[in-house]
């Protein structure tokens, strides 16, 4: 069985996705054993306490450095036996300490067709407005392993999604989730636990 921590920020629908992919038997072995959020009160929590998920929120700002932040959620993570963490909308910014120990067992889901669109800044809205505004065709969805550097480790899994003419960024958001972040990150997580993902230097295989 593998058991993985999931990380988020705010309404958890990449979690929902996963939990419903769970709980359906597409994916097998694997069991959310708890779900911190990054902030108080949001609703990827209350989705969390519905389906019976150990749930807690560990806030940045409640540390005075990075590394006290990394050790906080290395100890949370450990004592809950975490083979895999999943980064499903989640904000903060973790340090070396947490990469380290966490050491291609972090997977995170990035709303853009990595590498465009994508590092320190681009979160949220933020990477459709600058679809929009760049005039591209094409954009999508991306789950990576996680590296210090932000949406620099490899990629495991990419899905395109088309804009629209008439798209603005929260119709394209909306799009992407469901189209792509929602079908992609539960993938990956099934390949992972089937052991089907080789990392080559900045390249996965799929065994």
């Amino acid at each position: 069985m593998l058991n993985i921590g999931v990380l988020v920020s705010g309404g958890g629908s990449n979690l929902q996705a996963i939990i419903d992919k769970i709980e359906s038997g597409y994916i097998k072995n694997v069991r959310i054993v708890t779900v911190v959020s990054s902030k108080e009160g949001v609703y990827a929590l209350q989705r969390a306490k519905e389906h019976g998920i150990s749930n807690t929120f560990i806030a940045r700002k409640s540390f005075s450095n990075i590394d006290e932040y990394d050790e906080a959620l290395i100890k949370h993570f450990t004592e809950h036996k975490v083979d895999l963490v999943v980064m499903a909308g989640f904000l903060s910014i973790l340090g070396e300490r947490f990469n380290k120990f966490f050491e291609k067992r972090v997977i995170n889901v990035h709303p853009s067709l990595i590498p465009a669109f994508c590092g320190k800044g681009f979160y949220g809205i933020i990477p459709h407005q600058h679809v929009i505004e760049s005039g591209v065709k094409v954009t999508g969805a991306t789950v990576h392993f996680v590296e210090l550097e932000a949406d620099t480790g490899p990629i495991i899994l990419q899905k395109a999604v088309y804009v629209e003419d008439n798209d603005t960024p929260e119709t394209l958001q909306k799009r992407v989730m469901e189209q792509a972040e929602w079908e992609i990150l539960p993938e990956a997580i099934k390949l992972y636990a089937e052991n089907r993902l080789v990392v080559d230097g900045k390249r996965v295989k799929i065994i």
